[in-house]
């Protein structure tokens, strides 16, 4: 009885904790209660899984350049929106709104991308 008390919580243990492992984040890291919106240079552009990354050079109140990069939904929710991996080019300037990291950190979940031609680009929503 003892050994299939224990082989029945091992055969739990394994179905659960890769559910686990796998939850997702969302935008938990983000205050999702105020945004903020940055005007830079596009840097890299990683349109990969889990969440495509933009990264920027920006330049603060008193011209010095800071580094941010922005996350948005997965390549699978931005190609039906429009997008390809070369949606972004180095070099290009972008207008992005979003919410800031809750450390502070020069990080940001996308809502708004405004390219340097004035088109806006839908986000593709979800996370």
């Amino acid at each position: 009885m003892k050994n299939r008390l224990m082989l029945l919580t091992l055969a739990a243990s394994v179905l659960l904790v890769p559910s686990l492992v796998l939850a997702h984040h969302g935008q938990a890291a983000y205050d999702v209660t105020q945004s903020v919106t940055i005007k830079g240079n596009v840097t890299n552009f990683k349109f990969t899984n889990p969440h495509c990354i933009v990264s920027l050079d920006v330049k603060d109140d008193k011209g010095q350049k800071q580094e941010w990069q922005g996350e948005l939904t997965s390549p699978n929710h931005l190609v039906r929106a429009g997008w390809t991996a070369q949606t972004f080019k180095p070099g290009e300037e972008v207008t992005l709104t979003g919410f800031r990291a809750k450390t502070g950190a020069n990080s940001m979940w996308i809502t708004k991308v405004v390219l340097g031609n004035g088109e806006e680009m839908k986000t593709g929503g979800g996370n």
